[in-house]
């Protein structure tokens, strides 16, 4: 009965873990795509893109999954007369999340 418990703790933590990082990657790459687009935007390198990226994470607060951050942006840039399709927006938040997960495999 102890190993099936130290098991089902095992699994327990390791489950934990796991989650840790996925939020972890996820802001990181919220981040990481937030400040690609203030490039995009014009908005200068600083104070100004980092507030404007933690705008980008904070915006995946407001519904489960990635819609809200692609909208986000999106809105943000067409606002600026730049029209992105979704698709294109897609495959830079996945290049933003194979670079967070590099950043956070390195430590």
């Amino acid at each position: 009965m102890k190993s099936f418990e130290d098991r089902e703790k095992g699994f327990e933590a390791e489950f934990k873990r796991n989650q840790d990082l996925q939020f972890r990657v996820t802001a990181r790459r919220n981040r990481l795509f937030g400040l690609w687009a203030a490039g995009r935007l014009g908005i200068a390198a600083g104070d100004e893109a980092e507030a404007y990226a933690r705008a980008v994470v904070d915006a995946d607060f407001e519904k489960p999954g990635d819609s809200d951050v692609i909208e986000k942006v999106r809105n943000d840039l067409a606002a600026k007369g730049m029209e992105m399709s979704e698709a294109q927006l897609r495959t830079e938040l996945t290049r933003a999340a194979d670079e967070a997960k590099r950043q956070l495999s390195q430590g």
